[in-house]
């Protein structure tokens, strides 16, 4: 029976990461390397996209390799397991985390319902749910090959549970409703791929609650009350989910949803 040092070893892996030079994506890129992994942090921002995998490279000694992606534009997704494998020769694992938020400034979109536009729906299902599943399409092959093929999709408890309103009263937040139906399709794909892609490939989702960046302190004190464990969450929170799922600790494990929430959804 192997050690659990053993089992989460990723040396000698290639971890792909979408949205990799944003808030959560620089945490899974970081848990990655700590591992072992080498690193292909995938962002649209250029700037940050090389900032981010160079400090991981510095502080790691690890081979992290910046690739700037525009997630919409599907002859650029297809191309990243071309380049990934001209680079490593091997992908291992990719974390879908990019995506349109909650706080994303667009038009039409945090902001009540009646105001909410249809093409920033549509924008909202291209980035979090289409492009997950065409990067996927396009790596399977690759992630069949390694042996250890592993996708971690970045959920949202608004893809499992209404909103609740009342938490963003006396603030200019809002809930979008391209969010929410984005990030379901996310989970129910996560299953769908989980069943086709068997026996050679995992597919399994991490769900985050809310996390802490400075939001008003109103919502805040609105948001920890309904949490059981009386605390935003942070990136950091979400470092052991990523690394169980994407390592061999979770070797039996495909087609689940691991709820990192802070007990939000348990009432």
């Amino acid at each position: 029976m192997k050690p659990v040092r053993e089992l989460m070893d990723l040396s000698g892996r290639v971890a792909l990461v979408t949205g990799g030079a944003g808030f959560i994506g620089t945490a899974i890129s970081e848990a990655m390397a700590e591992l072992g992994a080498s690193v292909v942090v995938l962002d649209i921002v250029e700037v940050a996209c090389a900032e981010i995998a160079g400090r991981i490279s510095d502080r790691y000694s690890t081979e992290v390799m910046p690739l700037v992606v525009d997630l919409v534009d599907e002859k650029e997704l297809r191309a990243v397991p071309v380049q990934v494998l001209e680079r490593f020769q091997r992908l291992d694992i990719v974390f879908n985390c990019a995506g349109l938020v909650g706080a994303s400034e667009l038009k039409g979109w945090a902001v009540p319902f009646m105001e909410q536009h249809s093409t920033t729906y549509r924008k909202a299902l291209d980035v979090n749910l289409t492009a997950p599943f065409v990067l996927v399409q396009s790596c399977a092959e690759a992630l069949k090959a390694s042996g250890h093929g592993s996708v971690i999709n970045i959920a949202s408890i608004y893809g499992l549970v209404g909103p609740d309103l009342r938490l963003y009263e006396g603030t200019s937040m809002g809930n979008p409703a391209g969010y929410a139906a984005s990030k379901g399709g996310l989970i129910q794909l996560t299953r769908w791929l989980a069943t086709v892609l068997a026996p050679h490939v995992r597919v399994n989702a991490i769900t985050p609650g809310g996390i802490w960046r400075n939001q008003p302190e109103t919502f805040r004190e609105q948001y920890v009350a309904r949490t059981p464990l009386g605390r935003m969450g942070t990136e950091e929170n979400l470092k052991g989910a990523a690394a169980y799922l994407a390592s061999d600790l979770s070797a039996y494990v495909t087609g689940q949803n691991l709820i990192v929430d802070g007990g939000w959804t348990a009432w």
